[in-house]
């Protein structure tokens, strides 16, 4: 078992990651168990914020680090709340959390009928904080942001977003269906995939 530090405090990410992870050969643990704090995301992309989390993982802990960034595009809103998604409805004194981000979200698409959306996952593995050839991977899942919450599994924009090709909304899966379908899904066996061929 490779030891593998999971550059997450966000406890429904680590839940959802966790178990896929380790059947890749990881022995994983999140970075709350070194009491290290987050790092700065303040990158303009996917792609630069789960770099940043991986690299900064990886220097505190002095072990290899898995960071995924994620997020939801909204067309009608240009692609936001995109990278800004945690803390869509935050300020400058607060984060408003889940609730808080998915009522402006829908406060933002009242009257709005084209609704597409989609999530994306970028996910990085880095072995050292100098890896030259960190594995990037990526998933996208496409649907649509609902009138209303629905569902009570998963978090963050979950119950907002509808799955057209499913008939539901993403917090009504059960989580080994989401642990199939999602965006982060993707992403992660698009990791397994380069993994299993890196030589």
């Amino acid at each position: 078992m490779t030891r593998v530090v999971l550059a997450t405090s966000n406890q429904g990410k680590v839940a959802e990651m966790q178990e896929t992870l380790r059947e890749f050969g990881f022995d994983i643990f999140p970075q709350s168990d070194f009491e290290i704090p987050d790092a700065i995301e303040d990158g303009l992309t996917f792609v630069e914020n789960a770099l940043k989390k991986a690299r900064h993982a990886c220097q505190l802990t002095e072990m290899p680090a898995i960071a995924d960034d994620s997020g939801l595009e909204v067309d009608a809103l240009f692609g936001a709340p995109g990278i800004y998604s945690s803390r869509y409805a935050s300020t400058s004194q607060q984060n408003g959390g889940d609730a808080a981000n998915n009522k402006k979200l829908l406060k933002e698409l009242e009257g709005v009928e084209n609704r597409s959306a989609r999530f994306q996952c970028v996910i990085v593995y880095m072995i050292h904080p100098e890896d030259p050839t960190p594995i990037i991977c990526q998933g996208s899942w496409e649907g649509e942001i609902s009138t209303a919450e629905i569902g009570n599994n998963g978090f963050g924009y979950d119950p907002l977003f509808f799955i057209p090709e499913l008939n539901c909304h993403s917090a009504e899966l059960d989580p080994s269906k989401k642990k199939q379908v999602s965006h982060r899904a993707k992403a992660l066996a698009e990791l397994k995939y380069h993994l299993q061929n890196r030589k």
